[in-house]
């Protein structure tokens, strides 16, 4: 199996974990949500390791590579999926998704002050294009707002007023975006890293295991801080088996794009990986309902926009 289908295994796996992971959000709060798909992923990431690799060279790597892959787990996994689980339960999968996508981006932006690289014309003609796509999705007039309908006997509350849920819709959708593309910044953050733990621990694989453990680790001891009863995070047992299914998902998922990696160029497995924006556009309105996914023709070519402009930026960097 060449890494080109592993990488399209991996984008189709990462855009089908985007349906269930909003499916799941409608009842569950974020801080579970993260817990769980965390912790299944460790889980699924770990029984893989002791299967095809030594883990026993973990224990004899230098202590930089293994805090440098527990930074990649705090700032990709821990912050990154954070976020990425409230831009999904503010703005949905539909428009999570596309933002995703900007990583390269900010790839190309970090490359830039961090090497002092002054970017060419083709850099600027995707970024131009990647920055036109967030514009146009970031400027519907309406957005998806997951709020209870009071039963017919209630008088909905005063500050139901249009002008209030206009600016309330409004603040919702603007911290949606922000979350998602502060996402992509966290995925375009964590390779140097990765590229640093690599150095003394040369197995992506193992690399990844130790950076979902410890961030799994950390974050269940955060949410048991707060003392918070799992009956006020979850709704329903539903919720909890579609959440489960999207962490065995992106878990493989992970575990199929590190293969890829292995097995052909960064810019394939990130240009092929792009096949998860439309995925996740034409699965989410079926999984989730129309009523809460809307994809629009602004939608989709907001979503046009911004893969056009990554897959520019992947390529120029190849």
């Amino acid at each position: 199996m060449t890494g080109a289908l592993w990488a399209v295994g991996s984008g189709l796996g990462f855009g089908l974990f985007q349906t269930l992971n909003r499916r799941a959000l409608a009842g569950m709060d974020v801080a579970l949500s993260t817990f769980l798909q965390l912790l299944v992923s460790a889980i699924v990431l770990t029984a893989v390791s002791l299967l095809t690799e030594d883990v026993g060279l973990i224990a004899s790597a230098p202590v930089g590579s293994l805090l440098a892959f527990g930074l990649v787990g705090l700032i990709h996994f821990f912050l990154g999926w954070t976020l990425l689980n409230l831009g999904q339960k503010l703005i949905g999968a539909a428009r999570t998704g596309p933002l995703l996508a900007t990583t390269p981006l900010f790839g190309a932006v970090l490359a830039g002050i961090w090497l002092q690289e002054v970017p060419g014309p083709f850099t600027v003609a995707g970024m131009v294009l990647t920055v036109g796509g967030v514009l146009v999705l970031s400027t519907e007039r309406e957005a998806v707002v997951e709020s209870p309908v009071p039963p017919e006997d209630e008088t909905p509350p005063p500050d139901t007023t249009p002008s209030s849920v206009t600016t309330a819709t409004r603040t919702r959708r603007r911290a949606g975006v922000l979350a998602a593309l502060g996402t992509a910044f966290c995925w375009a953050l964590s390779p140097i890293f990765i590229r640093e733990g690599l150095e003394g621990l040369p197995s992506p694989l193992l690399g990844v295991t130790v950076s979902m453990v410890a961030s799994a680790v950390v974050f269940g001891l955060v949410l048991a801080a707060r003392r918070r009863r799992l009956g006020d995070r979850i709704d329903s047992r539903t919720a909890f088996g579609f959440k489960v299914v999207a962490g065995l998902l992106v878990g493989l998922s992970t575990w199929m794009r590190w293969i890829a990696l292995d097995l052909t160029s960064v810019a394939v497995v990130l240009s092929v990986n792009s096949i998860s924006v439309p995925t996740v556009l034409v699965l989410a309105p079926l999984v989730v309902g129309r009523h809460h996914e809307r994809v629009t023709a602004r939608l989709w070519l907001g979503s046009a926009l911004v893969v056009a402009g990554s897959l520019v930026l992947i390529l120029k960097g190849s």
